[in-house]
């Protein structure tokens, strides 16, 4: 099979898996997922003699060196913005949750938004993307035993974290509420 029918194949059978694992990540910026999902694709296309024989590992990674790039951008767009007084709250664009918006357990989120990002992409990667230790290593550009370190070491922090959770003040009340929250995250 040529590279280019090796790219084809990948392309067809990881467009989705890429697409799901950026949007993801960007967390509420769509307009920018197919920009960066072109742009993994795009060097994929160009590395396309590099492609290893499971690409999807190798993928993800490409997809985490252009979501930084995105990312940086993004901030570099949003300061540019604030300095021409052009922010989304002059135009009224500005979204407002509800009171009980509220996602199911939003618990976990909030646990793994205190960690670090390096302990965030290790735990996503086993969870969301279901990659095992060694397709770990493949994604974050590193060895197997340090890959299945940074996974044990990031677990052992989000239970930390959800443990920290548990105490719950009640409004109503004033109560605390010492019941473990009953949705339990896997990964």
């Amino acid at each position: 099979m040529s590279n280019d029918e090796i790219f084809a194949a990948a392309y067809r059978e990881h467009y989705w898996a890429v697409s799901r694992y950026v949007a993801r990540r960007l967390d509420g910026r769509t307009s920018e997922v197919e920009e960066v999902v072109a742009e993994v694709f795009t060097v994929a296309w160009r590395r396309r003699s590099d492609l290893p024989a499971s690409p999807l590992p190798w993928l993800y990674g490409v997809a985490r060196n252009c979501l930084s790039n995105a990312v940086r951008g993004y901030g570099r767009r949003r300061r540019l913005m604030d300095r021409l007084g052009n922010d989304e709250t002059v135009h009224g664009r500005q979204i407002v949750d509800s009171p009980d918006s509220e996602r199911p357990a939003e618990w976990v989120h909030d646990a793994l938004a205190r960690l670090s990002p390096a302990d965030q992409e290790v735990l996503r990667l086993t969870a969301w993307e279901e990659l095992g230790v060694d397709e770990i290593a493949v994604a974050l550009g590193c060895g197997s035993r340090a890959a299945a370190m940074r996974l044990h070491r990031a677990r052992r922090r989000l239970r930390t974290e959800i443990a920290r959770m548990r105490v719950v003040v009640t409004p109503s009340a004033g109560a605390v509420d010492t019941d473990p929250p009953k949705e339990q995250f896997h990964g």
